[in-house]
């Protein structure tokens, strides 16, 4: 080895990281605890999860962060509740209940009409509670000063779900399996299944189950991961 060679800086090749999110974390909250447990210089995580969803969550440190646009362009699967008959501003339980519809009507007929309408390429409306950017703004932070859809125009996206899978035995609860594309809103997937069912819908529950090849059975909760690196830490 010359001198030029014995002075460079050893460089980070990096790690993939596979987290089981916890409930109420955000994306954010799960980097930032790795990054100190980890003593990481850089780290970043491969797509978001709400902080009310759980499940696996991709984070790539050091060199291999410049795989993340790859990573977020992964097939993803999800499972999860949605329940029907009422609805929340956020399509799930961040806000409180705003509507209440009839469900006596809903045959299985209906269900799997409305699963049909909501299967292969799509056009989507995001929710408005989510973190795109309109007008510099994000739409959460517009949504939580009051306003609403009819305020601001969210432009539709093209999206793909490959499998919406439900099963009806709790009804008006019910448990689904999604397989979809990246930039699927799951949340805008249930809002517009409940109108396709001509009442609502709100989402209960949703765990993050895959991310390409990697599934959430192979990570790690945030105090294994934390366990494991006191025993050997990151130098």
């Amino acid at each position: 080895m010359n001198e030029n060679q014995q002075n460079q800086p050893v460089q980070d090749p990096g790690e993939v990281l596979l987290i089981d999110k916890p409930l109420t974390w955000t994306s954010f909250d799960v980097v930032k605890k790795l990054k100190y447990a980890g003593n990481f210089k850089k780290i970043g995580h491969a797509g978001t999860l709400d902080p009310l969803a759980t499940g696996l969550l991709i984070l790539c440190t050091g060199k291999m962060t410049k795989q993340i646009d790859s990573f977020q362009a992964q097939e993803k699967e999800y499972s999860g509740t949605l329940v029907l008959g009422k609805t929340t501003p956020s399509i799930d339980l961040e806000t409180e209940f705003d509507g209440e519809f009839p469900t006596e009507h809903i045959t299985e007929e209906i269900m799997q009409n409305a699963l049909a309408q909501l299967t292969g390429p799509i056009l989507q409306i995001p929710p408005i509670y989510s973190a795109i950017s309109v007008g510099g703004k994000r739409l959460y932070e517009l949504a939580r000063k009051g306003k609403t859809e009819d305020d601001i125009e969210i432009k539709s996206r093209e999206v793909e779900v490959k499998k919406f899978d439900i099963e009806t035995s709790e009804f008006p609860t019910i448990h689904f399996r999604i397989v979809c594309s990246k930039g699927t809103y799951i949340r805008s997937l249930v809002r517009d299944f409940g109108l396709a069912c001509q009442s609502g819908a709100y989402m209960s529950a949703l765990r993050r189950e895959r991310i390409g090849e990697f599934e959430v059975a192979n990570a790690l909760t945030i105090e294994e991961f934390v366990s494991q690196r006191a025993v050997a830490p990151v130098k």
